[in-house]
């Protein structure tokens, strides 16, 4: 319960009514197996050094780091959709919207990096 003065009368508020309607989202397992995955990948190649998982209303973001000190080279974000049960994953780059989509595999898609063909010399 919180409690909340009007004047000089103090008045008993249930917290469900001054805390936000939103709930906390997270990552699911299997959604964080495929982000340490791919930034396992990105470390082994020297691309990226940090990773940071926060929250705020209604998102769960995945950010990854080149340098510690920097800001985000990329930020992964799950957020709340218009139906519940369809949640909505943005990659963001810096404040560049990248890639949309409505799966996490669709939106890490932005991150396969295209095989090329190399001739071998005989």
């Amino acid at each position: 319960m919180a409690v909340g003065m009007i004047g000089n009368n103090a008045t008993v508020l249930p917290l469900r009514d001054s805390r936000g309607q939103r709930r906390t989202l997270y990552f699911t397992r299997a959604e964080l197996n495929q982000l340490l995955g791919l930034y396992s990948r990105n470390v082994s190649r020297g691309v990226w050094r940090d990773y940071a998982i926060d929250h705020r209303d209604g998102q769960a973001l995945f950010s990854v780091f080149r340098h510690t000190h920097e800001s985000a080279a990329y930020t992964i974000v799950k957020s709340v959709a218009a139906a519940p049960a369809q949640p909505e994953f943005i990659v963001l780059r810096g404040r560049q919207r990248l890639r949309a989509a409505k799966t996490l595999a669709e939106a890490l898609d932005l991150f396969r990096s295209k095989l090329t063909l190399v001739a071998a010399d005989a």
